[in-house]
């Protein structure tokens, strides 16, 4: 008998890349350089999709998450503790500065979506208002409840953006030419912003702990509908990449027009194509500013939780949540930027992502953790090709960080 196919956990990843900095980076990409970084997108998200089924696989037939994984018996002390110091700058001192771009972007949209120009008092509101919600739905909500709440906002992102790209009437071919890997004068580091957007070390530890949540019998049945999950909603938060980068390709490339962020070009666009324009991308970008300020703060919980040996649930594990959410929402009140803290936790990023992703590799390894589940030379090829691919963009952000690299 068949299994009907319901969105999981790999939803809260596809919620949790695609924030106002995707958005952002997409609209760019798509308005300095047309189709031509299709392509990127469709790389990255293949590559997504390969990670993110090995987290799969350990979750289910590892029965652990990333994070213990990390601190299991066995694991070399150097590994271990320095694991653990990047976890706790990466993900706890990382994403409470990344939380105030969040609920920033999320607010934004609503700002477009009432067409208030900048300056008005609605974004403060609604910044606070989007800081509550997310407050509010990891407070309350049960595993259950909060992947249905952030399956709902990664449909509203599809319907959203696809609307917008049908109002702009994109060229089909070129948008197919995009496919074809070119890198046109001045686009590299826009090339790196969007893979680099996709691939999410804290989606790796969330991964692998929502999995079990959902499927807690080691059965063979729940790892299929879990990687055909993973496959679906992660190629579903690729497409609305390409959404965002079409409209903004077809809408603005070459136009002349300065464009900055998402509600930068649902303004841009409500002249030419009407008021339903601004509303759908203000709506799509409302609903990426939301996913990310809950998955944010879930996934820094579950990976410090699982390096301190916490439990995964209880007052510890909500209050990390909350404390996640109220940093970002105090820094997107007051409007200030901590930049040292940004650098700090790039700099943390960009060394735990290559970490992250070879010790990944390599516990998909062993056979004491996964016994005849191990990877194959197809998997581990594959692998191999990811974790150099996140080396350098690690490298990337520790040298951008630094001011090495622009």
């Amino acid at each position: 008998m068949t299994r009907k196919f319901s969105f999981g956990p790999g939803a809260l990843v596809a919620a949790a890349f695609i924030g106002p900095g995707t958005v952002t980076a997409c609209t760019l990409a798509g308005a300095n350089f047309g189709f031509a970084l299709v392509w990127a997108l469709v790389f990255a998200t293949a590559a997504t999709i390969i990670l993110q089924e090995m987290t799969v696989r350990l979750g289910i037939l590892g029965g652990a998450g990333l994070g213990e994984a990390l601190v299991a018996p066995g694991t070399p002390a150097v590994l271990k503790w320095g694991a653990i110091l990047l976890v706790l700058a990466a993900l706890a001192l990382g994403n409470a500065a990344y939380e105030a771009g969040n609920i920033t972007g999320g607010a934004l949209g609503l700002r477009a979506i009432l067409g208030e120009q900048e300056g008005g008092s609605v974004q403060r509101i609604a910044a606070l208002a989007i800081g509550l919600l997310a407050a509010l739905v990891l407070l309350l909500g049960r595993y259950k409840t909060l992947e249905r709440f952030l399956v709902g906002l990664v449909i509203l992102m599809s319907l959203a953006f696809a609307g917008s790209l049908i109002l702009v009437r994109p060229d089909i071919g070129a948008m197919i030419g995009g496919l074809r890997p070119t890198l046109p004068d001045g686009s590299l580091l826009a090339a790196m912003a969007l893979i680099g957007t996709t691939i999410v070390p804290y989606n790796l530890f969330l991964h692998a702990v929502a999995v079990r949540e959902r499927w807690k019998e080691n059965t063979q049945a729940g790892l299929s509908a879990a990687i055909a999950d993973t496959r679906v909603s992660v190629g579903l938060g690729g497409l609305i990449s390409i959404l965002v980068l079409s409209t903004a390709a077809a809408s603005l490339f070459g136009a002349g027009i300065v464009i900055n962020s998402g509600a930068d070009m649902a303004a841009a666009l409500e002249p030419a194509y009407g008021p339903a324009a601004r509303v759908l991308i203000g709506a799509g970008l409302c609903a990426a500013g939301l996913s990310s300020a809950i998955t944010a703060p879930l996934a820094t919980a579950y990976a410090v939780c699982e390096v301190t040996g916490r439990p995964k649930s209880g007052w510890v594990f909500k209050g990390i949540a909350l404390t996640i959410v109220f940093i970002g929402l105090g820094v997107a009140l007051l409007g200030i930027r901590p930049i040292e803290l940004i650098l700090v936790a790039q700099v943390a990023n960009g060394l735990l992502l290559p970490v992250v992703a070879a010790f990944l590799l390599i516990t998909m390894n062993r056979k004491s953790v996964l016994g005849e589940h191990t990877n194959g030379p197809v998997r581990n090829a594959l692998g191999v090709l990811v974790v150099m691919i996140a080396a350098f963009l690690g490298l990337r952000l520790i040298l951008r960080a630094v001011g090495v690299w622009p």
